[in-house]
């Protein structure tokens, strides 16, 4: 019998973390974060991480883990998150794992077996001087089914693939395959109404610019300058051009929301591949799904 694991998932400032927490409360569980941004540490107002107090004394794990100027892959993500739900499963707790970054999510729920390719320095340096177009063509004519899941606008990812085929000599994509399940998974995704969730965002950036984005930007430069990939993210890289004098700060938070919300239109055209996913709209719905699922 496999150990069960609830996905809570959906777009960006859809709400995943608040009913993630209250689920947890009532289901004996814990949290393991599946976002690709808040694994690192300082980058607290940019990436939305949730606080100590909104935490509600609820475990998280995987937030915080390195720092902006590390280098982190999927395949150590998956290692990490295998590890930790096992654990949390071990002390009969109910493990949820929670966010929007679709890969890091199937890497759990298919047993993506990665490549572990180490990173060759030399060759990101080259190809991260190249322009999107030209790592896509590349790719294209080198593993054009990954295709199928990397977007042109994903330059890192794009980069990760191309690294990946020129080190092995086999395509990334053939070398992902799908392993036999880990876990006996229920996925709940949370589909909020497309004028609520542009409302959301659009508060969620003015309240990250108050809460001192401007100040956590400058800090960050200071210490580990504006070149980490970690520095490429929504809400960073519009602060950096607005302190560069590239732009002003009405333009700069007008770009933050435009960019989120093309973020969560990408999030939602990944998740509706996945059949296997619950829909839901309310806290009580998901709590019924559960409740009969862990039953």
């Amino acid at each position: 019998m496999l150990k069960k694991l609830i996905i809570i998932l959906g777009p960006t400032a859809s709400g995943k973390s608040d009913l993630a927490i209250k689920l947890a409360k009532e289901f004996n569980g814990e949290i393991i974060s599946a976002d690709s941004r808040q694994i690192y540490k300082e980058m607290d107002i940019g990436t939305a991480k949730v606080t100590k107090k909104e935490m509600d004394n609820i475990p998280h794990y995987l937030i915080n883990i390195i720092n902006p100027n590390q280098e982190f892959t999927l395949a150590q993500y998956k290692k990490l998150a295998v590890k930790t739900i096992k654990d949390i499963q071990k002390r009969n707790k109910l493990p949820f794992l929670v966010g929007g970054t679709g890969l890091y999510i199937q890497s759990i729920v298919d047993n993506l077996q990665i490549p572990e390719v180490v990173p060759d320095k030399k060759l990101r340096d080259k190809l991260e001087n190249q322009t999107n177009q030209k790592l896509y063509n590349q790719l294209k004519k080198l593993d054009p089914e990954s295709l199928k899941v990397i977007n042109i606008n994903n330059k890192r990812r794009m980069i990760r693939a191309l690294e990946v085929c020129l080190s092995t000599k086999k395509s990334f994509s053939q070398q992902r395959k799908k392993g036999k399940p880990l876990f006996n998974i229920l996925q709940i995704g949370i589909k909020p109404n497309k004028k609520t969730l542009e409302r959301k965002i659009n508060q969620r950036a003015d309240k990250m610019i108050q809460a001192g984005l401007i100040e956590e930007v400058k800090n960050l430069i200071k210490k580990y300058g504006h070149k980490p990939y970690s520095m490429s993210g929504i809400g960073y890289k519009e602060i950096i051009s607005y302190l560069e004098k590239k732009i002003s700060l009405d333009k700069a938070k007008e770009l933050i929301k435009i960019h989120t919300r093309q973020y969560a239109r990408r999030q939602m055209s990944w998740f509706r591949r996945d059949k296997k996913i619950k829909w839901i709209k309310t806290y009580l719905e998901a709590k019924k799904i559960i409740r009969d699922f862990i039953n």
